[in-house]
């Protein structure tokens, strides 16, 4: 371990204990995700479209099958554990139950688990029991077919919520039995509002720039802000960009966009020296790196957007070798190198 990164863990260590003697911080305590989650549909922010209708089928005490899809960490569990609490109050345990089809995705899993909870009666008043079906897009075709008939058969008695993140990967019959509720990205607002509320709750003092910062790393999902707010917080109660930036090993913007610049500009080796510091001291990952080149090649204004195109080409290439296996300090070079080229400042 560096001798940087021997500090930064020392001064977790120490925040965590001093943060505890305050009695902010306990070993038992909750992460905050679960702590913060939403107990209410009117709690489950930046979903407004989709909330609003869920909130009229409570209303009414009546539910048709569902289907939520979208990106991770925009509030589609959130929802349907909500839509149980509000529907069977303090027997909601009872009549609900959740399933991961990532762990379980084959066709057992529909023919006994799902069958079983299914034909049983409601437990109290309720008048159907709801079964939520986590990442289904992740069952196979085989027990997405039983799944189909299951729902045919047990509609009295149950409703299915399934959750996904491509609901392309769903049979066209699951499709046609649900109706589809698609949750976005959350809104940078709705971010903000739900992050300034937690560093309150928590006592933290966070700075404008740490809320940019948390922001930036979140890109919509709710889950990963609330999570590098907590982890920002283990190095003390006063948060800013570089807190949140370190803790979840990510690079400043700015940096990419020197990156980015100097190697357009003609100055590979220093672009390399640059990409040194981020896969050495700062510790990130060729594919973050990318990605994070990506995000920022929109906002820089002194590259044409004729040479945009070539050069997200290239990046999409790039990424697609990385994820395949192939050496990702070869193929950052390689990368700047082709911006080097492209930048039309190169002489043979």
């Amino acid at each position: 371990m560096t001798a940087a990164g021997r500090r930064t863990l020392k001064n977790i260590t120490d925040n965590i204990f001093t943060y505890s003697r305050r009695g902010g911080f306990s070993i038992k305590q909750e992460i905050w995700i679960e702590k913060y989650r939403p107990k209410r549909l009117a709690d489950v922010v930046g979903q407004d479209n989709a909330i609003g209708r869920l909130i009229s089928y409570v209303h009414t005490r009546n539910l048709p099958h569902l289907m939520f899809t979208g990106p991770p960490g925009v509030g589609k569990t959130a929802s349907a554990v909500s839509i149980a609490r509000e529907l069977f109050g303090d027997t909601w345990h009872s009549n609900f139950t959740e399933l991961n089809a990532s762990d379980e995705r084959g066709i057992d899993v529909v023919r006994h688990k799902i069958k079983n909870f299914a034909r049983t009666s409601p437990v109290g008043d309720a008048e159907f029991k709801i079964i939520f079906l986590d990442e289904a897009d992740a069952l196979t075709g085989d027990a997405q077919s039983a799944l189909r008939r299951t729902m045919e058969r047990y509609t009295r008695t149950c409703r299915f919520i399934l959750s996904c993140n491509y609901s392309s990967r769903i049979i066209e019959p699951i499709q046609s039995r649900c109706a589809v509720y698609r949750f976005g990205p959350i809104t940078d607002e709705a971010v903000v509002k739900r992050v300034r509320y937690i560093a309150d709750c928590e006592h933290l003092d966070i700075t404008d720039d740490g809320i940019d910062a948390v922001k930036y790393v979140a890109r919509g999902d709710m889950r990963k802000a609330i999570n590098a707010l907590q982890a920002a917080a283990m190095l003390g109660t006063a948060i800013d960009r570089d807190a949140i930036y370190q803790i979840t090993a990510t690079a400043r913007p700015e940096e990419i966009k020197k990156l980015i610049l100097g190697a357009y500009n003609g100055d590979f080796a220093e672009s390399r020296k640059k990409l040194d510091d981020l896969l050495t001291r700062q510790g990130l990952s060729g594919e973050d790196i990318v990605g994070q080149i990506y995000r920022a090649i929109f906002d820089i204004g002194e590259i044409p957007d004729r040479k945009k195109v070539d050069l997200i080409d290239k990046i999409g290439e790039m990424d697609f070798r990385i994820t395949e296996g192939a050496n990702e300090r070869i193929q950052l070079d390689a990368l700047l190198a082709w911006f080097v080229l492209s930048g039309g400042t190169y002489n043979d």
